[in-house]
């Protein structure tokens, strides 16, 4: 059976998701089954980060491999994309008529953040990817503003795949990780949270979570890798609610959640 979801949230963790599939990939693997081919994929990785918003217009997007440390092997995984000049500019156009100020990138290719997630959704690499930049000093609400823009795109046979994490903070998983007394506890929490909001549709409280859910500092020292699932939120629509395909926690403290925004009747 094939579904009509034209936006995700999906985790990317850490690089080695690449090479670690686990539960969360046989997720993302299972669920390109049932999407209907979209004409091209937005993707919005928290690893692209510019004043602006940033659309890549490249034809041909090279495999960034941008983390170090790792598993040689990550470093020989090339995910052959084609980019879309002229899906490009309709990401540009859409963008421009919501009045937001938009910028394009002729060389940027994909970070792990959109590489290793899609590598799951289109093995093949074998539909059109756009790359869209964040920009963390807008916060969720100039996030939630570009999902807005980008919800006619997400109505003509796009997929928007906007990529990150529900929680994500390296310096405990670096801590717990070497055997550190750390209280895990959060990360479950703040999941939770998230997934009880997304599910009900309230937008508003997941806009201020930082106010909202206790735990939210600790779940995100710094908010990036959150981002992207407000641009998911308002390019979902009103309406909307997000389905879990995934839930779990990865490496002591990352959430691994991956969700499908669906219309309700």
């Amino acid at each position: 059976m094939t579904t009509s979801a034209s936006v995700l949230f999906v985790a990317h963790g850490s690089p080695l998701f690449a090479l670690q599939p686990g539960a969360a990939g046989a997720a993302l693997a299972e669920l390109a089954t049932t999407l209907q081919r979209p004409q091209a994929v937005l993707v919005i990785s928290p690893h692209w980060e510019t004043e602006v918003a940033t659309v890549s217009t490249a034809s041909q997007l090279h495999t960034i491999h941008d983390f170090g440390g790792f598993d040689p092997a990550l470093y020989a995984i090339q995910y052959p994309a084609s980019g879309s000049p002229q899906g490009a500019q309709q990401v540009l156009e859409a963008l421009q008529s919501a009045g937001l100020p938009v910028n394009t990138d002729p060389q940027r290719g994909l970070d792990h953040g959109a590489w290793v997630p899609l590598r799951y959704l289109f093995p093949a690499a074998d539909v059109p990817v756009v790359p869209l930049s964040i920009q963390h000093h807008g916060g969720p609400e100039h996030a939630y503003r570009v999902g807005q823009a980008l919800a006619p795109l997400a109505e003509q046979g796009w997929l928007i795949v906007a990529s990150g994490n529900v929680t994500h903070n390296l310096r405990d998983w670096q801590q717990a990780s070497r055997g550190g007394a750390v209280d895990t506890s959060y990360a479950q929490r703040f999941s939770d949270w998230v997934d009880v909001q997304l599910s009900s549709g309230q937008v508003e409280a997941l806009l201020h979570y930082r106010q909202r859910q206790p735990d939210a500092e600790r779940a995100h020292p710094r908010d990036e890798h959150l981002l992207p699932l407000f641009t998911a939120l308002g390019a979902a629509g009103e309406g909307a609610r997000a389905r879990a395909i995934h839930r779990g926690i990865s490496d002591h403290v990352i959430a691994m959640d991956s969700y499908v925004f669906e219309q309700t009747v």
